[in-house]
C-alpha cells in the first residue's frame, strides 16, 4: 500500500474513532501512516479497506484496532479457510487405517501441512500398529496440539511483512547446521 491509500485508511479510522485521533497533529497522523503503510506494504488495499471496516463493523470497545489486529482480519480475508484440527485428525485417522503396509502412499495424500506434523510415513505406520484406544487418545490429543501450534505458527508467519520474511529467512539460513555426510549401508 502507498501513504496515499494509507491514508484514506486512516481518514476512516479516525472519522470511526475520533476521540483517539483528535488529539494528533499532522506529523503524529504522518508517523502513523507512514508506519501502516511499512506494515501493509505487501497487502492489497482493498483487503485492508475491509478488514477495517469489518474491524469497526465488529467492534465493541470503542478503541481502535493495533496493526495486527488489521494484520489478522487481511489474513482472515485472504486465506481459504483453514481446516479445524479435528478435520485434520479425521484425515490421519483414515491414513491409519491402512498405515500398516500403505503408510508411504496414505502420506503422501496427506496436504503438506499435515505430514509436516506427523514427520514421515514411518509415524503412520507406528500408529497403525498401535492399540486403538491409545491412537484415538494419546495420539490423537499430541498430533491435535502439534497441528494448532503449527497452523498458529504458519498463520503468524504469513502475516509478516516481506521484509522481515526476507531478514527471517537470511537468519535460518545462516544457522542451519551442514548436512552431515551419508554413512556407508
Amino acid at each position: 500500500m502507498t501513504i496515499q491509500e494509507t491514508s484514506a485508511i486512516m481518514d476512516v479510522l479516525s472519522v470511526a474513532y475520533p476521540q483517539f485521533y483528535k488529539s494528533q497533529d499532522d506529523d503524529d497522523r504522518f508517523m502513523a501512516a507512514r508506519l501502516w503503510a511499512e506494515m501493509f506494504k505487501d497487502d492489497n488495499p482493498a483487503i485492508v479497506t475491509a478488514a477495517v471496516k469489518a474491524f469497526i463493523a465488529s467492534d465493541t470497545k470503542g478503541f481502535p484496532p493495533s496493526i495486527g489486529s488489521i494484520k489478522d482480519r487481511v489474513y482472515k480475508l485472504s486465506q481459504p479457510q483453514e481446516m479445524t484440527e479435528m478435520e485434520a485428525w479425521g484425515l490421519v485417522a483414515r491414513a491409519i487405517d491402512n498405515g500398516t503396509y500403505g503408510s508411504k502412499t496414505e502420506f503422501e495424500k496427506l496436504p503438506e501441512a499435515i505430514q509436516r506434523v506427523i514427520g514421515s510415513p514411518s509415524a503412520l505406520r507406528d500408529w497403525a500398529q498401535m492399540r486403538a484406544d491409545t491412537v484415538e487418545s494419546v495420539i490423537q490429543s499430541n498430533f491435535m496440539r502439534s497441528y494448532r501450534a503449527r497452523t498458529a505458527a504458519n498463520r503468524e508467519y504469513g502475516m509478516l511483512p516481506e521484509s522481515v520474511k526476507e531478514v527471517v529467512g537470511k537468519l535460518s539460513e545462516s544457522m542451519s547446521m551442514p548436512a552431515l555426510p551419508e554413512a556407508d549401508a
